[in-house]
């Protein structure tokens, strides 16, 4: 996602965050979604910037650069973003990180939301990240797969087969699957992966979990099957497979069940290091941060159409139920 807003590019940063409140930063927030898929996080990271005295057209300048979700897009949007020179970049995904990192080493880049930063070359280590690049993780270690396990588990009590959706180009999910296995034999759970690069890939892969009898799918959140998660969320009723991924987003795209990060928390928190950064402090001194909130969603429309009668004591648990 692409923001940007207008300080004198020849001026070094430093010098810049001298300046009174009126002076106006240049902030480059790059997305590979649309604005219409990103709402919520791009009202929290403006709502971020304004508790720190911020105000869009005044002291800052946002500019928005959105992929649509059209992954080919990302590398011009990020040269058209460092162009303009901008303070700083705000990035929501691992793609858009890589975009923007290619195509500058020196203007700081914020990273929203990250999947295993350190494993995909984004940062050096989480406590030193080094280089022009901090931000949050997207997960707080394996423990997470076993939890979206436990609720599907809870869910189906006879559940015993596990269908995988995972796009095999996203770098990250090799040590995801890998970690999700593990959790599934502690549970006595079969794994039936099924790869998907694109959407055209989907009708196969659904196809794939049904012939081995999959009985619930669980989907290894990424750019690109993130950006066509209402078609997932489409099949996955279809085919009578209760679904369950990483953020809210996608259960409200039909799917059953969603946990993990809060992203507008972390697009809120992001002001925080985007704020430090303008005030001087380089990106590789602060440590990139895991995730502090998490949510459950249910989805009881899903619920509705595939028979399920979601359990009184996840329905206590659940953050947001989706009536």
């Amino acid at each position: 996602m692409g923001l940007i807003g207008g300080a004198a590019a020849t001026w070094p940063l430093g010098a810049r965050a001298q300046q009174p409140a009126r002076w106006r930063y240049r902030v480059g927030y790059l997305a590979s979604a649309s604005r219409e898929q990103t709402l919520r996080n791009v009202g929290a990271f403006e709502a971020g910037l304004r508790s720190l005295g911020y105000r869009a057209g005044e002291n800052v300048v946002i500019e928005y650069r959105f992929a649509d979700g059209d992954m080919g897009r990302l590398a011009a949007l990020a040269t058209e973003v460092v162009g303009l020179g901008v303070d700083v970049i705000v990035s929501g995904t691992n793609a858009t990180t890589v975009a923007a990192m290619k195509a500058t080493r020196t203007v700081p880049i914020v990273m929203a939301n990250s999947a295993e930063p350190v494993s995909a070359g984004l940062v050096a280590s989480l406590a030193r990240p080094g280089g022009n690049v901090t931000g949050f993780s997207s997960e707080p270690g394996d423990e997470i797969n076993g939890k979206r396990l436990e609720f599907l588990k809870d869910t189906l009590p006879n559940l015993s087969r596990v269908g995988v959706l995972w796009n095999p180009d996203f770098a990250p999910n090799q040590e995801r699957l890998a970690s999700l296995r593990e959790a599934a034999q502690a549970l006595g759970l079969t794994l039936v992966p099924a790869e998907a690069r694109g959407p055209d890939m989907l009708e196969q892969a659904f196809a794939t979990m049904v012939r081995e009898r999959a009985q619930v799918l669980v989907v290894l959140s990424d750019g690109v099957l993130f950006n066509h998660r209402s078609l997932v969320g489409v099949m996955a009723v279809r085919n009578r497979l209760p679904a369950i991924s990483a953020v809210r987003e996608y259960a409200e795209a039909g799917f059953l069940l969603s946990y993990g990060t809060d992203l507008p928390d972390q697009f809120r928190r992001s002001a925080i290091l985007v704020d430090k950064i303008l005030k001087g402090t380089k990106p590789g001194d602060l440590p990139v941060e895991r995730p502090i909130k998490y949510e459950l969603v249910i989805n009881l429309q899903t619920a509705k159409a595939l028979d399920i009668n979601m359990p009184p004591t996840l329905l206590t648990r659940a953050d947001v139920v989706i009536e």
